[in-house]
Parts: structure tokens; sequence; C-alpha cells
């Protein structure tokens, strides 16, 4: 196979004509990558948790790149363009967001926040307001309001999915991207990497602001995350 990109947490390999496998690292990171960090079996881990909610959200029709798990870490996806936006979903303020706007951290938000932030690792992946994507020739009308529809959409059964396991989810980081026929998909991950999730009773953080707070552990709370998300969908199958 080819290596085609690694990034911080994944390995992108050619497959075939029209599948990547995605191969899950250990690594961690933070802070555009400031602070390093690793734990046993984390590949395995998150693939198992993006596996489980790519499979879950097939049967809630939303579409995804999504084909298939391979191997211990591995995940084979379709082909497609990626979207340079990452799309954030806010339900509750946290973090650098709530210190930014001088406001409390837990404040429930009236209505979920959609926000674009213009996927760059050198410019630390910016803000971007609905007009810079249009001046950037990232999107267009349609499609910003297509793939905000889309995060809701996700935020909505993400939010019920979680609240089964006992798990607030507090706002979450997808991706998007484009097949030959121009379709919008979901892509990427969504794993504890790239959500808050906090206890519903005790509102303990299960996901990586353990790591980037050092708040220790790390590979527990992934773990239990797989733990809660395994027998929730158990029992509803």
């Amino acid at each position: 196979m080819t290596l085609l990109y690694e990034g911080k947490a994944k390995k992108v390999f050619e497959w075939n004509a029209n599948s990547y496998l995605l191969e899950f690292k250990d690594s961690l990171t933070a802070f555009n990558a400031l602070k390093k960090g690793s734990f046993p079996d984390k590949g395995k881990i998150n693939r198992d948790i993006a596996a489980l909610i790519f499979e879950y959200f097939k049967a809630k029709s939303i579409k995804s790149h999504y084909q298939a798990k391979h191997g211990e870490t591995g995940m084979l996806v379709d082909k497609v363009k990626i979207i340079p936006l990452e799309v954030v979903v806010r339900n509750i303020l946290a973090g650098s967001t709530a210190k930014k706007l001088g406001l409390a951290e837990g404040l429930v938000l009236k209505k979920p926040l959609v926000e674009f932030y213009f996927k760059n690792d050198e410019l630390q992946d910016p803000f971007m307001s609905d007009d810079q994507v249009l001046m950037m020739d990232i999107l267009n009308e349609k499609e910003i309001l297509e793939v905000k529809a889309l995060a809701l959409k996700v935020n909505q059964v993400l939010q019920v999915l979680f609240l089964k396991t006992g798990i607030k989810l507090v706002d979450f980081k997808i991706e998007f991207g484009k097949n030959e026929s121009g379709e919008i998909l979901l892509a990427d991950e969504i794993t504890p990497d790239c959500c808050r999730l906090w206890d519903e009773k005790s509102n303990e953080k299960m996901d990586k602001d353990r790591f980037r707070r050092d708040l220790g552990n790390i590979q527990e709370s992934y773990e239990e995350v797989l733990k809660r998300l395994q027998k929730a969908l158990l029992e509803e199958l």
C-alpha cells in the first residue's frame, strides 16, 4: 500500500480505485501538536468508537465515507476530496470559546452553535465566517446551508446516542468531503479526540481535555466511552 498522508492521529493509505485505508495511531496531540503524548491501544479504541458511530449513522440515514473495519486499527472508507473546513458544533460552552467570550464553562446554549474553521495547520485553523468561506471558494451558498444542516443532524443524532450512555455531548468537530459525483459526505472520524464528552451525572471529562489539562486517566476515559457505546448499541439492536 502507498502511504498518502500522515496526520496527527491517522495514516491514510491507497487501498484500491475506490477506497482509502485509515490507520488510527496511538498518538495524542493538543494545541496544534505543541503537546504530544500517547497511550497503548488508543488507535484500536478510537477506531472502534468511530466505526460504531458511523454504523449507527448509517441506520439513521446519515451518509458518510465509512465502509468497514479492517484489522485491529484500520477502517476502509470511500475516496472523497476533503473540504478544507473544520465544522464545529457547540451545545454547551467550554474551553477557549467560553474564555474568549468571558462566559462560564458549562453554559447550556439555547440552540446549537455551528462554526467554520479553515483547515490549515500552518495558520492554526482560524475561524471563518460564511462570507470568508464564499470568498475562498471553499463552498457556495447552497453548500454552506447543506453542510450546516448536515452538522445539525449529526448533532441531533449524536446527542440522543450519547445520552443513552449517560454522556453529555458538549461540542465536537467534524469534517466533510465530496465524492466523485460531488455529493457531500461526512468524513474523517468521530472520537473522544474531536468531541467534548462529559459524564451526565458528575460532569467528569471523558475526552481529550483530560490530556490537554493534565487530568490523568486518559486511557480509562476513552475505554469507558467505548464500553458505554457498545452497551447502548447492543441494547438497541
